[in-house]
């Protein structure tokens, strides 16, 4: 039990401390060129963490322990199968672009603040995950706030301050009618203790107000905006967003507090389910006709994302499943994605497709990382996504929500046509003879090998899924049993694993 409390502190305060040890770092010219490498140690030994969790979680227990403040805003903790999985894949793909950034940043001024920033981040974001009062859960979600927008706007023109500002303020408004609603349910419950509101039912008011957080931070529809104009940002930083922190914010607090704590008015998730899928849909349109490459990437990652708060949404135990997996599979293959992505920006020192093209023959690692993250994105077998989109939508199949169902798969066609096109473009046919680019090689080792990681990743969580799925089965569970969801045995459910 306390060795279950050590892990779970470490996990959350190891990178914030070592946030504030970087810039410490940075005043001796001696250690300067040392903080990016000591912030990778950290990064690392933050991802190894939450596996030694994996025992207590998969034998069904929860640990909820913490020290009372006062007015009701304690700092308590809770330990459970959905926030050890989630801050697993989020640390690990973390880590994994913070090695990748070695390379990418090394000509870069202020690294220094690169990597705080990035550190307090993942700190957030493990804070965020464990915390079980809403107050805190409000603190770590505004942290990760001021990190991301001081991390899209890093090179500090004025287009990419601009677009910073705008990140900051759509999240931020979000957030603040989030803490709105929070204030709404403290007067109803008399608590901001998340563990003391199980199978609490809110006011619609209260889910409106919480809905627009989630929606902002996770860039659904029509809050979408902010995310493609942040692909200005480096592509680690768009990694971070899209793939393993800021994003995921808003599908795992939906998780927390719409499936595994409160009860919502019934009308509350068709209707959540209808916007996710339209949000899905219209971003998806959008990512087939654009031709600027992360923004494609980004209306990408807004359809997916679509995707989980459908598998959330449906409220059964396939779509909760789906969902939750869905969170693994589509975190490595969009971070693959967005860092493929740099490596070609980095060498051709273009975004637009339009004027790429033949880069295979010059990058065939690269070509063949970034078409399998590809393939996991789209879910073809035997890629992790094929198993999260197919759970998602045969939740809504079971759901009765056949129309939704159907049109979750035109937008999963639509997605093979929007990478395809992006794949094609960039590295097949022959060069553009009007580039003028320079001569183009596959530099960089350490960032092809974080690529094919990535890669590796999202084909072994596929070809491995019933590992990753015991976690998931443990989480979706817990989701059930507070929604007083009748149904057979989680292997019945989802055929992938066993409870």
């Amino acid at each position: 039990m306390n060795n279950v409390k050590i892990f779970t502190l470490l996990t959350i305060f190891v990178p914030i401390i070592g946030a504030f040890t970087i810039p410490i770092l940075s005043f001796s010219p001696n250690f300067k060129t040392l903080s990016k490498y000591w912030a990778c140690v950290i990064a690392f030994f933050t991802a190894l963490l939450p596996f030694f969790l994996i025992p207590y979680i998969l034998s069904g227990s929860q640990l909820i322990f913490g020290k009372h403040l006062y007015f009701g805003i304690n700092f308590t903790l809770n330990v459970d199968a959905l926030s050890v999985f989630v801050s697993m894949v989020s640390s690990v793909i973390s880590a994994c672009i913070v090695l990748y950034s070695l390379h990418y940043i090394k000509e870069t001024d202020n690294q220094s603040e690169y990597y705080f920033m990035v550190l307090l981040f993942i700190g957030a974001m493990m804070g965020l995950v464990y915390s079980a009062n809403l107050i805190f859960l409000y603190v770590f979600w505004e942290i990760a706030g001021i990190c991301s927008w001081r991390l899209i706007g890093f090179y500090r023109t004025k287009e990419f301050i601009i677009k910073a500002d705008k990140a900051f303020l759509m999240t931020f408004l979000g957030a603040v009618l989030m803490l709105i609603g929070f204030l709404q349910i403290y007067h109803t419950a008399h608590t901001f203790d998340i563990t003391k509101m199980k199978g609490t039912e809110i006011p619609i008011s209260a889910v409106l107000l919480i809905l627009a957080g989630m929606f902002s931070k996770s860039a659904t529809f029509p809050l979408h905006s902010w995310l493609p104009d942040a692909g200005i940002a480096p592509s680690t930083v768009t990694a971070l967003l899209h793939a393993a922190v800021l994003v995921k914010i808003g599908v795992y607090v939906f998780s927390r507090l719409f499936c595994d704590t409160f009860v919502l008015p019934h009308i509350s998730y068709p209707t959540i389910a209808i916007i996710a899928v339209f949000s899905s849909l219209v971003a998806a349109g959008a990512a087939a006709v654009d031709y600027d490459m992360k923004r494609i990437l980004a209306y990408s990652t807004i359809s997916q994302i679509g995707y989980i708060f459908l598998g959330f949404s449906v409220m059964n135990p396939l779509g909760f499943a789906g969902a939750t997996f869905y969170i693994l599979a589509h975190g490595v293959s969009k971070a693959g994605l967005f860092l493929g992505a740099g490596i070609i920006e980095h060498n051709t020192h273009t975004r637009d497709i339009r004027k790429l093209g033949g880069l295979i023959k010059q990058m065939p690692l690269t070509a063949i990382a970034f078409l399998m993250c590809a393939f996991a994105t789209i879910g073809l077998p035997p890629f992790s996504g094929f198993f999260a989109k197919f759970m998602v939508i045969m939740g809504a199949v079971k759901a009765g929500e056949t129309g939704i169902a159907a049109l979750a798969l035109f937008i999963a066609l639509l997605t093979m046509f929007y990478l395809f096109r992006l794949f094609s473009s960039i590295f097949l046919g022959k060069p553009k003879q009007d580039m003028n680019l320079p001569v183009v090689k596959e530099r960089s080792p350490l960032m092809v090998a974080t690529i094919i990681i990535f890669a590796c990743f999202a084909f072994f969580t596929g070809i491995f899924v019933k590992y990753p799925m015991k976690i998931v089965n443990s989480a979706t569970y817990a989701m059930v049993h507070i929604n007083n969801i009748k149904g057979n045995t989680l292997t019945k459910i989802t055929g992938l694993a066993d409870k």
